[in-house]
């Protein structure tokens, strides 16, 4: 998942780097006023979407199986923790009627 995630992060960051010199050198519009700044990061954000989600894809599916794995592992935890507190209830109940 991490691995993912840097993965994601690098392409964003080479998106803003390529827009910010096409803005600069005048190939790509500037934003309005103040907001040119704003309007760079939203273009890589723009431009780096659909990249990754075309490059990223096994690795994607990769962190996908992973946290499948830990939410079952999370469940089957939950599921035994909910059997041992009902066996628990039960030997308590027991006890108390025969007391």
């Amino acid at each position: 998942m991490l691995r993912y995630t840097l993965m994601r992060l690098g392409i964003l960051v080479g998106c803003l780097v390529v827009v910010w010199g096409l803005v600069y050198s005048g190939i790509a519009p500037r934003g309005l006023g103040d907001s040119n700044g704003l309007w760079i990061i939203l273009l890589a954000l723009v431009i780096s979407a659909p990249i990754s989600f075309v490059a990223l894809r096994k690795e994607r599916d990769r962190a996908s199986v992973q946290i499948v794995r830990r939410v079952d592992r999370m469940k089957a935890n939950l599921e035994a923790n909910r059997s041992q507190e009902d066996v628990a209830d039960d030997t308590a109940r027991t006890q108390g009627q025969t007391s």
